[in-house]
C-alpha cells in the first residue's frame, strides 16, 4: 500500500491564487494513488511545489518514498534520508506536460516501486519556466479531465 499520512494541508486557505486548482490536481493524484491529500504538502514560494508521501520502497529499505511536483519541470521521484539531508532523486517522469494525468503520475510511481527503469528518466527536464501564480492555476484548471 502507498501510505503515510501526515498533517491535512488546508489548501483552502491558502493566498497563492493556485490553491484551489493544485490541491484539485493533487486530489485527482492521490485518489488514483489509493491514498488522501493528506499525505500532502505544498510550498507556495516560486517555483509552485507539491510533496506526496509513500510508504518505503523495497529496494531502499528504512526509508519512504516520495513524490515531488513543481510547476518548472513536473514529477519527480526520491527517497528520503536518515539525516533530515535533501531528498535523493531517483528520477524524473518523462512527460511534456508539467502536470500529466493522474494515471501517468500513479503509473510512474508503481514502476520506481517496482525498480522498473524503463519509466522515468535519470535527469531534469524544465519544461516550462515558473510564471505567475495565474497562469499555473489555469494550467492546472485545464489538465484536469
Amino acid at each position: 500500500m502507498l501510505m503515510r499520512t501526515g498533517p491535512f494541508p488546508d489548501f483552502a486557505t491558502g493566498h497563492h491564487p493556485a490553491a484551489l486548482a493544485l490541491r484539485a490536481y493533487l486530489a485527482a493524484v492521490t485518489g488514483e494513488l489509493g491514498i488522501g491529500l493528506e499525505s500532502c504538502t505544498v510550498d507556495h514560494a516560486k517555483p509552485l511545489s507539491a510533496y506526496i508521501a509513500l510508504d518505503g520502497h523495497p529496494h531502499y529499505p528504512g526509508r519512504d518514498l516520495a513524490l515531488l511536483w513543481d510547476e518548472e519541470r513536473g514529477w519527480a521521484a526520491a527517497v528520503e534520508t536518515h539525516s533530515g539531508e535533501d531528498l535523493i532523486i531517483l528520477r524524473y517522469l518523462d512527460s511534456p506536460a508539467v502536470a500529466p494525468s493522474p494515471h501517468s503520475v500513479a503509473r510512474f510511481a508503481r514502476a520506481v516501486l517496482e525498480d522498473d527503469h524503463a519509466c522515468g528518466r535519470p535527469d531534469p527536464v524544465t519544461i516550462r519556466t515558473a510564471g505567475t501564480p495565474e497562469a499555473i492555476a489555469e494550467l492546472l484548471r485545464r489538465e484536469l479531465p
